[in-house]
């Protein structure tokens, strides 16, 4: 089973029926800053990861973490910010529910994958931190549609934050 085609295809999917490619370029920017944060991440914690991908089945053949995180930022990333930004509700307690909605998809993305051995938490990260993750994630991005500066500053705000809390050592760093 190539489990990565099989996502890749879900997503790929998703995104032709609920996605808005009539605006793709106005999501543009917030695509770049999310395959940004995830690149940086990739980067400053590559001796210390907090989750790492495992290539399953015929994915062993050909996969390490790093293809299948490009595939996950290629894909996935441009698919949801096109389904997520595409229909985002106006009023503020819809957008809520949205953005929960989309935590909750996210996080049971991950839940699968947990199960099926794709992927594996380290350094003391679990579903709960992904959970809530992606609940910042998704207000961020919602968030740098609208005003990318203040964005960037929630992010290091949050990257402060996580890096304190996991008291992630210096020592990982060049």
């Amino acid at each position: 089973m190539n489990l990565n085609v099989i996502y890749g295809a879900i997503f790929i999917f998703s995104a032709i029926k609920w996605g808005d490619w009539k605006n793709w370029k106005s999501y543009y920017p917030t695509f770049l800053f999310l395959m940004v944060g995830d690149l940086v991440y990739q980067f400053l914690f590559y001796k210390h990861s907090m989750w790492e991908y495992v290539p399953v089945g015929s994915d062993k053949s050909w996969a390490k973490h790093t293809h299948i995180a490009f595939l996950i930022m290629l894909i996935k990333y441009p698919a949801t910010i096109s389904m997520f930004l595409g229909n985002m509700p106006k009023a503020a307690w819809k957008k809520l529910v949205f953005i929960l909605f989309w935590t909750l998809l996210y996080t049971i993305n991950e839940f699968t994958d947990l199960k099926l051995g794709v992927i594996v938490h380290k350094n003391g990260w679990n579903l709960g931190w992904s959970a809530f993750f992606s609940f910042v994630m998704f207000i961020v991005l919602d968030v740098h549609y609208k005003k990318p500066l203040l964005a960037w500053i929630l992010s290091a705000i949050f990257a402060t934050f996580l890096w304190n809390v996991f008291k992630i050592p210096q020592s990982i760093l060049k």
